[in-house]
């Protein structure tokens, strides 16, 4: 894998202007020092995505997706890190370094590269095949599933001869090797038998990921046959646990959610309806890489699996998996259909669309299931009920969240509000899942949220203040430090800010290449995207500097108060001194240079 230096990153960063490249994607306005326009993250009628040339940086106000040029590329075309570094030295005319390869790498680097294209002609020699005389069966099955030649040539859907080596003699006719093409899934090589094809008569499905590179296949046999559906083997390159078939259409989608189905044919069908925004899982259980591809593009996940035993154990598992994952999940009700494909050519696109405004919240979705393991006639029985949905209501860890699935519950189940936070409280107390549950109460762990919230807010506006007007250093770097800002997150910030501050040179848009993970890109652009009060006069800003300064200040002395040591006489000394210091700030005049 290729590697650049911090320098050679940086010269690409400088040498795309975001607006310009962003442009590209989205049609921006000028606004003031802005340059605003819908966001092409999430569904919007009014715009509140903003890029600001100075910063070299993005950020939606409305869904929190923010970050620089590379980071834009990543999430808009899935790129990688490097992807995306490579696309814009491209764009800029800048010739990167080419890396030396191992032989070891370099041979794993073709290896992967020619299962790839054997894949891409796999699929362009079924697609063939479907539109010849052979291929008549399989586009009359299509088409009984009420499928258009056009949606047929959108999902590339194609037939596999009734030959068991038709496609092997065409791949070798081709050029591909043996090995590649058993590496590949596509044919098992006997030694007897010579090359024998994974996939005969069967109407095929291309398997794309998020790219639109085709890494394997689903085929559904034509007539009599076992196994029904058979999917490619996983290879080098076809992680089942990792794609979702329809991903590479759906993250095209300007819907804020996806529709996460179980089969092939109920995202073809979907799609067909006009609902651009469906994927499915391959064959496979839900999983945390799904998770982690699904919250690439959206928040929000609309279960819409079959209505039978099978679906509801499908969506059971999907829920605690899309939570984790920071997803909101919402539950569409099937019934009487056994499927999206079914419930459409019922109702139509119309009547689909109505379940999607009636889903049912996950969490109460989870608990009208468990409702079936009790009979709610026989008291004892219904206690129990009632002590494993609190045990559930104690996963939540905010305390609002917690009491309005408690109102929810009781409302639902016509139970005393009351009584079922007493039995969420005293569970929480005897199965020690919840330290607060102890002491719950709301108006205490309220402030505590708020006060929390407020620091926050504090230590973001402070570095929204540094990067707008880097010339506030000077009156505040007698004062604070890096390590007075008690977020992980917001110090590692700081630290950069502080040291770009000295340098003289303000670039947010590299403080942003510090960080990896996508989250925590986006929550360093709403560092320094934070709302700054409309000020006036000097007077005013000398007066909010210092307010916030002190607020800053005596959040971190407390907070290294409470973990002092008795014996660490160097952090005593610190704590006096920075005393002093806040002391003298109290009674000065203060004024921002």
């Amino acid at each position: 894998m290729p590697f650049y230096s911090d320098e050679q990153i940086e010269e690409v960063r400088t040498a795309n202007d975001i607006v310009d490249v962003i442009s590209a994607y989205v049609s921006l306005k000028k606004k003031g020092g802005q340059y605003v326009g819908l966001c092409p993250f999430h569904n919007e009628k009014t715009p509140s995505f903003s890029v600001s040339q100075s910063k070299q940086m993005y950020y939606c106000f409305g869904c929190g997706a923010g970050g620089n040029v590379f980071t834009f590329l990543m999430q808009y075309e899935n790129d990688s890190f490097l992807e995306a570094v490579e696309s814009l030295a491209d764009r800029a005319g800048i010739a990167l370094p080419k890396q030396e390869m191992s032989a070891r790498a370099r041979q794993e680097a073709d290896r992967r590269s020619r299962i790839l294209e054997a894949n891409k002609a796999a699929g362009k020699y079924f697609y063939a095949q479907l539109r010849m005389e052979q291929g008549q069966a399989a586009m009359e099955y299509f088409q009984e599933r009420g499928l258009s030649r056009e949606t047929m040539k959108k999902f590339g859907l194609g037939f596999a001869n009734a030959a068991s080596n038709d496609l092997y003699l065409y791949l070798r006719k081709e050029g591909y090797e043996d090995e590649i093409l058993k590496d590949s899934g596509l044919v098992t090589i006997e030694e007897r038998r010579g090359g024998r094809d994974k996939f005969w008569n069967r109407a095929m499905f291309p398997i794309m990921d998020a790219n639109s590179r085709v890494i394997g296949f689903g085929g559904r046999v034509i007539g009599e046959g076992e196994p029904k559906y058979l999917n490619s083997p996983e290879t080098m390159i076809f992680d089942k646990s990792k794609n979702l078939y329809g991903m590479h259409l759906a993250k095209s989608s300007r819907r804020p959610y996806l529709l996460l189905c179980e089969g092939y044919m109920d995202v073809i069908a979907l799609h067909q309806a006009g609902f651009d925004n469906a994927v499915a899982s391959l064959g496979t259980s839900f999983t945390q890489g799904h998770a982690a591809l699904i919250r690439r593009y959206v928040k929000e996940v609309y279960c819409t699996f079959d209505s039978d035993n099978a679906g509801v154990k499908a969506a059971l598992r999907a829920i605690p998996i899309l939570k984790e994952a920071g997803i909101t999940a919402k539950v569409i009700n099937m019934r009487p259909y056994k499927d999206p494909d079914e419930l459409i050519k019922a109702e139509g696109a119309e009547g689909y669309q109505r379940r999607i405004e009636q889903a049912q919240n996950s969490f109460l979705f989870e608990v009208e299931m468990l409702e079936r393991d009790y009979n709610l006639k026989d008291p004892t029985e219904k206690t129990s009920f009632y002590h494993a949905v609190a045990e559930k209501i104690l996963g939540f860890e905010e305390e609002l969240e917690r009491e309005n699935y408690i109102e929810a519950v009781a409302q639902k189940y016509q139970t005393g509000y009351e009584n079922l936070r007493k039995m969420v409280q005293n569970t929480g107390m005897k199965s020690g899942a919840s330290r607060e549950a102890k002491q719950w109460t709301p108006a205490v762990q309220a402030h505590k949220k708020t006060a929390a919230d407020g620091m926050r807010q504090s230590q973001k506006l402070m570095l929204t203040w540094l990067i707008e007007e880097p010339g506030l250093f000077a009156s505040v770097e007698p004062f604070l430090a890096p390590e007075d800002f008690t977020e992980e997150l917001y110090r590692k910030v700081a630290e950069a800010v502080f040291g770009q501050c000295r340098e003289g040179r303000i670039r947010p848009a590299k403080v942003i290449d510090l960080f990896s993970d996508e989250k925590e890109q986006q929550e360093v652009a709403s560092l320094f995207h934070a709302q700054l009060k409309e000020i006036t006069t000097e007077a005013e800003k000398a007066k909010a500097l210092k307010e916030t300064i002190i607020r800053i200040k005596e959040n971190s002395m407390n907070s290294r108060s409470k973990r002092l040591e008795p014996t660490d006489l160097d952090g005593l000394q610190k704590l006096v001194a920075d005393k002093k210091s806040l002391q003298r700030l109290y009674q000065m005049e203060f004024w921002a240079k």
